[in-house]
């Protein structure tokens, strides 16, 4: 008899995209076990249609070669070798156990990556790790692009995750500050086909304005494009609020009778406006007086706008005051908690990442409990600078780091001062990391777990609905079953750590006992009889606390005493999605802080109106470096896709001609850029669209160092930007990161005759 080979069929897997907070709806084709090809899902509630190239490399993702499948362990040479998940439990054992016993808990941290953000299993169970190892504090990238947003939502609403966004499928005039949409979606705003919207909004007449120094891909399809002196921002929205109060335009609306202290607030926020005219702060801002009394003249007469401020905002000297005078912005216009401004979403499913932190309810602005060992670096929300991590690990003395987790990160590429983070971390005793490579951090573990694929994992974000633009409820199951049957998921590894930091060795861990007092916690916090609700299922795990998220959510079933409400098993019958309408005014039940009204003006960060005020004297530098993102690029983790890397060289030094030719400098040549941290040799690219007096260098990049298994991106390595970045500049206010505004110098590499 003849063999026939025959293909296998083509099946089509909806799925949404894990990479950013846009969560695209996705159709994955697969023949066997291969992806041919990701197309966009048209009939997706969500997304409708929309896709960016990083999305239909999922299948590029899963199947690169370079991909961890199986646990790996340090060899005494230094390569990697595969072991079974015992050896690997063995090992962690082996290594934590004599630092703990030595040490105490207090030398073990961990690191936790923007990726998991995103992770079905990590984002919902990195906090038993945190929560039960009975590790001190951890480090995180929040700290260097998200931080001032936290501390201003913690003091002015009573929470840290409880951040509005901006209503921008409804508004008429959309004004965006330190984001740039055409490279990254939104940033703590979850709304599908962003760039889509901005035009949107102007084919209905309305505007988009674009505040930043360079003229990035959203300010080419703007309105109007207002460049700005990098980390002036604060300075600029004051003088906005002088004229909202010197004209007579503030209009609270409904806000008003929730405000702690009526009136009497808003009158005091005058009186501290009246210095800030627009002429005052014209030379340092860059912007014409003229043109801030025309934008927040536009902002109060326009009845549907809103203010947008992100990461570049936020990671800045002065990153609290800016990201708290844009919501201010919002309030004295008239833009708050209505339809077309910024307004508060209704996740369908409340997230596990909003635990609560113990001595920091009700908006209390207790920071300072602690500080950190050798710089003295004050706590803020349980954080420090991430750039503390390196000299905590390389400081002899009492309390020094000898043990690390990382979990989804690359901090050595990713935060400040990562080449000094590099240089330390050989000297940990014990480095245990959770993911999917071997990067330029990971490569100095002793032990790697492997990470899910997004396509071997089943999808339903546990952060990002908090950000959205509208209610919705999608579940995508995984792709892929894990090639090995009997490996165990991430959220048991973590909790196997936990254990094994608390002495019990990895492979002896009740996990299950574990499971269920975790669940039984975060249900009784919902409203929930834990013990009751376990009787509805089989097991436990991500799946079984999913739908615990959606039955106690908003929209929920409440286990039957709602009938017509949302389970698990009804979204995953919905696999486009179920759309459940868009945000609404919700400012009431939001607020929770010790008065239980919302505080406009926290004396926290009012205070620091006095730093900001001596900024203005300050001569400005020759040139300020900011930093950029690419539309192929995500963080540090996608350049071993090799259809995100092709084309001309994208990790270059943007300059102005003008910048250029003052220095007889060329575009393509070889130049160094140096800071108080260091220098780097990098590519100049003389460009038009960024401000004179301002550089811009993307992050992300260095993918050659000795160690890393990836292939792909060591072929355009690029260099680590973050090395420029000094540890010690940080917002004042949050100890977020200062890696957009601080002073360079470039000279040429060039040897000319």
């Amino acid at each position: 008899m003849t063999e026939t080979s025959e293909q296998p069929p083509l099946v089509v897997h909806r799925r949404t995209c894990p990479l950013c907070e846009a969560m695209c709806g996705l159709n994955v084709h697969v023949r066997g076990d291969r992806v041919e090809r990701i197309t966009p899902d048209q009939d997706d509630a969500w997304s409708q249609g929309h896709i960016c190239p990083k999305g239909t490399t999922l299948g590029t993702l899963h199947h690169d070669p370079d991909r961890l499948r199986r646990p790996v362990v340090k060899q005494p040479d230094g390569s990697f070798k595969e072991v079974s998940y015992a050896e690997a439990y063995a090992r962690v054992d082996e290594l934590l156990a004599p630092v703990i016993a030595e040490h105490g808990i207090e030398a073990v941290t961990a690191y936790v990556g923007n990726p998991l953000a995103h992770a079905f299993d990590l984002s919902r169970y990195v906090g038993i790790l945190i929560g039960m190892s009975g590790i001190p504090m951890i480090y995180s990238p929040g700290v260097v692009d998200q931080w001032p947003k936290n501390v201003g939502a913690h003091l002015m609403y009573g929470g840290m995750w409880k951040i509005p966004v901006p209503d921008v499928q409804r508004t008429d005039l959309f004004v965006v500050m330190g984001a740039n949409p055409q490279a990254s979606q939104g940033s703590l705003l979850a709304c599908p086909d962003l760039m889509g919207e901005i035009g949107r909004i102007q084919d209905r007449g309305g505007r988009v304005v674009v505040v930043d120094p360079r003229r990035t891909g959203t300010a080419a399809k703007a309105s109007e494009w207002i460049p700005i002196v990098p980390g002036t921002d604060a300075a600029f929205l004051m003088a906005m609020v002088q004229v909202l109060f010197a004209e007579g335009l503030v209009d609270l609306g409904h806000v008003e009778e929730h405000l702690d202290g009526g009136r009497s607030p808003v009158d005091a926020l005058g009186l501290l406006a009246e210095p800030w005219t627009p002429e005052r702060v014209e030379g340092v801002t860059g912007v014409p007086a003229d043109q801030v009394r025309s934008l927040a003249r536009e902002l109060a007469g326009t009845p549907r706008a809103a203010l947008y401020g992100r990461i570049g905002l936020c990671n800045q000297e002065f990153g609290t005051l800016a990201s708290w005078l844009v919501e201010v912005v919002n309030i004295l216009t008239g833009h708050f908690d209505v339809e077309g401004g910024l307004m508060f979403p209704l996740p369908s499913a409340w997230t596990v990442s909003d635990l609560p932190m113990p001595e920091l309810e009700k908006g209390v602005p207790n920071f300072g409990r602690w500080r950190s060992r050798v710089r003295g670096a004050p706590e803020v929300l349980g954080h420090v600078p991430v750039s503390c991590l390196h000299e905590e690990i390389s400081t002899p003395g009492q309390g020094q780091i000898r043990a690390l987790f990382t979990v989804a990160g690359n901090p050595v590429l990713s935060s400040p001062e990562g080449d000094k983070l590099d240089a330390a971390l050989p000297g940990l005793d014990a480095m245990i990391s959770v993911d999917l490579w071997i990067n330029e951090t990971t490569r100095h573990a002793d032990v790697i777990f492997p990470g899910f694929s997004a396509l071997e994992s089943p999808h339903h974000d546990d952060m990002l609905w908090m950000f959205a633009v509208r209610s919705h409820a999608k579940f995508s199951p995984p792709v892929f079953a894990p090639e090995d049957p009997d490996r165990p998921g991430e959220w048991e590894i973590l909790i196997r750590l936990a254990g094994a930091c608390l002495g019990t060795p990895m492979a002896d861990f009740d996990v299950a006992a574990i499971d269920d007092g975790f669940f039984d916690v975060l249900a009784m916090a919902h409203g929930v009889d834990g013990a009751a609700a376990r009787e509805h299922y089989d097991e436990g795990g991500p799946m079984r606390l999913l739908d615990l998220q959606i039955r106690s959510g908003p929209f929920g079933d409440r286990y039957g005493e709602v009938p017509d409400g949302l389970t698990l098993a009804k979204v995953q019958a919905s696999p486009d999605g179920i759309d459940l309408g868009p945000m609404r005014p919700r400012l009431a039940d939001v607020l929770d802080t010790e008065s239980g009204r919302l505080v406009l003006a926290p004396p926290y960060i009012t205070a620091d109106l006095a730093r900001l005020e001596e900024r203005l004297d300050r001569p400005r530098p020759d040139l300020l470096l900011v930093n950029r993102r690419h539309l192929r690029s995500n963080n540090s983790w996608l350049h071993n896709v090799p259809a995100l890397v092709k084309g001309s060289n994208r990790c270059t030094l943007v300059m102005h001609p003008g910048d250029a030719a003052r220095r007889g400098l060329a575009d393509g040549e070889l130049v160094r850029v140096t800071s108080e941290a260091g220098s780097i040799e990098i590519e100049l690219e003389v460009d038009d669209g960024i401000m004179t007096g301002v550089v811009s260098t993307p992050h992300g990049w260095g993918h050659d160092k000795p160690g890393a298994r990836l292939g792909v991106a060591a072929t355009r390595p690029g260099v680590n930007s973050n090395v420029l970045s000094p540890g010690r500049l940080v917002d004042a206010l949050s100890g977020n990161a200062m890696v957009n505004g601080f002073e360079v110098s470039v000279t040429s590499l060039v040897t000319r005759t």
